[in-house]
């Protein structure tokens, strides 16, 4: 075991460090966190979830995360695009998600943005950045994993040019390892080749 690298948990498998610092976080680490996810829908919740990640911990979003889905009908593109005003007070004063203005207001803006898109274009935008997995080494240690890279700036640029909100460089790039586009398990890692 390297500093910084995989440690043991319970049953012993190596794991990232972050994937054993909180209960929650060991279901996510080894079934859900970079593996591949398809869909609009699919991709329009982690977009938000992502958004209202940050200046947050994880935890905090992974801990809300069905009263996000309750409070954005399951993020079905369609159902939040439609979302009116009132829906927007209800989730101001929703205390199962985070009730940051700006982020909600981010929401609904991308929903309506993508309502209008053909189906299955988020899919493909947003997987059109994902980088050559044979130009990236498996991460040793968590120090070598970035927050930003050219395809999540790219990636960032061309979601901000078709309208999106709260899609930052490093928000992309968290998107980009929930979803599967890039594996950042570290090489010792028992979530890495699942």
């Amino acid at each position: 075991m390297i500093a910084g690298g995989a440690v043991p948990g319970p049953d012993g498998a190596l794991r990232c460090p972050w994937g054993l610092s909180a209960e929650e976080y060991v279901a996510y680490h080894d079934e859900e966190w970079g593996r591949p996810v398809h869909g609009d829908d699919a991709l329009f919740e982690r977009v938000s979830l992502e958004a209202f990640q940050s200046g947050l911990s994880w935890i905090t979003i992974l801990r809300r995360r069905e009263g996000f889905r309750a409070a954005f009908a399951g993020f079905k593109i369609s159902d939040v695009a439609a979302f009116t005003d009132t829906d927007r007070e209800r989730l101001l004063a929703d205390p199962g998600i985070i009730r940051n203005r700006a982020k909600i207001d981010a929401t609904l803006v991308n929903a309506r943005v993508l309502a209008d898109w053909p189906e299955g274009e988020l899919d493909s935008l947003i997987w059109s950045h994902a980088p050559d997995p044979a130009g990236r080494p498996a991460p040793r240690v968590l120090g070598d994993v970035p927050a930003i890279t050219d395809e999540s700036t790219a990636l960032s640029k061309a979601l901000k040019k078709e309208g999106l909100r709260f899609v930052g460089p490093t928000t992309a790039y968290a998107l980009m390892q929930a979803c599967g586009l890039v594996n950042d398990h570290l090489v010792d890692c028992v979530a890495r080749e699942r």
